[in-house]
């Protein structure tokens, strides 16, 4: 344990310092213990049906291509049952697609022809799930078999953190930063780091990305204007990708501007109550002068879709689910049908930088999982149905 002393009776400055010193001692201490002894995060493995309900198939199929020998069998089995590690599944599926009749069936990666889908989680209103709901959609398309790109614009570096890289820990490694920097950009294929979760990348973040704000105002000119590094950043590894994720910081400054000039689609996260509410259309208004300033600077905006996300929903609540009809109401289609249920599988989840889809079933109420489970599943199906709209799939 770290020796607690009481905080020196000194001017404002050093005790913030000395305050942010002990906080990041002890959070470094808790990650190291919770890590150990690598310093890594591991995904569990999943059992036989839920790998079947992943690939899309019965579990006779499944024993069946294993009888076969289509299918080698899993590492891990327990008392006859079969258990898969993420990696066997994202093999299996590249097996399987060379067995199927139907293109795409078990790999729905995008063809030639259609765009890198960009979706950008954007509201300067802390609480929204931004990064909750980031990591939620990473998770729920790698285990479909997309190829996809976390990109952290948040210099607090939360969705890095849930994609196992902890910026609280010495970690020197590439960040975003480094790619859309003005002075000598590094590319942005250096800066990608795969994480332990097969199909996932992540393009992290940490406190020096808040740099970027400050350069901007100095160094953005109409030669290298500012709005245009984050989209050409990621034309580096456009072929790499199905999918990128930009989870944008809690302010609507230069980062995240330059994300929505990079972005295909856009998703405002807000919880159902009139603060909320109030702020999200403070917000909005300022992004929709700002999108007109950046346009008229030479700035492209085309978006396949601006939909509005309600989180942390609690079915039960009455004045929250009034302010859910009327957002539903004003705006019809441009609400998003599923939500984020406010759930304590989630929250619990979170606190160990997890998703749902890390959690296994049985270590929590059943009922409170499922819940949890299928309203992000929810949620991960409708932006897949738009994705695959916007290439043209039927």
């Amino acid at each position: 344990m770290i020796p607690v002393t009481p905080l020196a009776n000194e001017r404002p400055s050093a005790l913030a310092t000395e305050i942010s010193e002990r906080l990041n001692a002890a959070i470094r201490e808790h990650l190291l213990s919770a890590f150990a002894p690598d310093n890594s995060k591991t995904l569990r493995s999943f059992s036989a049906p839920e790998t079947a309900e992943l690939l899309g198939v019965s579990g006779q199929f499944m024993r069946k291509v294993h009888a076969e020998g289509t299918l080698p069998e899993p590492e891990d089995i327990r008392g006859g049952r079969r258990y898969y590690a993420a990696q066997e599944i994202w093999d299996a599926r590249e097996i399987l697609e060379k067995t199927s009749r139907k293109k795409g069936r078990y790999m729905p990666r995008r063809s030639g022809e259609e765009k890198l889908q960009i979706w950008q989680l954007m509201n300067f209103k802390g609480g929204s799930s931004k990064s909750t709901t980031s990591v939620h959609l990473a998770h729920y398309f790698a285990l479909r078999g997309y190829r996809v790109l976390a990109l952290d614009l948040d210099p607090q570096g939360s969705l890095t953190s849930m994609c196992g890289i902890s910026p609280e820990i010495e970690f020197d490694g590439l960040t975003v930063y480094d790619a859309i920097r003005y002075d000598d950009p590094v590319s942005m294929a250096d800066v990608v780091v795969q994480t332990y979760f097969p199909g996932l990348s992540i393009a992290p973040s940490r406190l020096m990305l808040s740099e970027f704000e400050t350069e901007s105002a100095v160094h953005s000119n109409p030669d290298q204007p500012f709005f245009t590094r984050i989209r050409n950043a990621l034309a580096q590894v456009e072929d790499d990708f199905d999918i990128v994720l930009m989870d944008s910081p809690p302010q609507l400054g230069f980062l995240t501007i330059a994300g929505m000039a990079a972005a295909s689609s856009l998703i405002v996260p807000l919880t159902p109550s009139m603060l909320d509410v109030s702020s999200t259309a403070q917000f909005l208004e300022l992004a929709g002068a700002y999108m007109g300033v950046i346009e008229d600077a030479g700035a492209s905006l085309q978006y396949d879709f601006f939909k509005f996300l309600i989180t942390r929903d609690e079915p039960t609540d009455v004045p929250s689910q009034q302010l859910t009809s009327f957002m539903r109401a004003l705006f019809q289609d441009r609400v998003m049908s599923a939500t984020a249920l406010k759930s304590t599988a989630i929250s619990d989840a979170t606190m160990l930088k997890q998703s749902i889809y890390e959690v296994v079933r049985s270590e929590m109420t059943r009922a409170t999982y499922d819940r949890a489970k299928g309203s992000m599943d929810a949620v991960g199906l409708e932006v897949e149905t738009m994705i695959h709209q916007s290439w043209g799939r039927k």
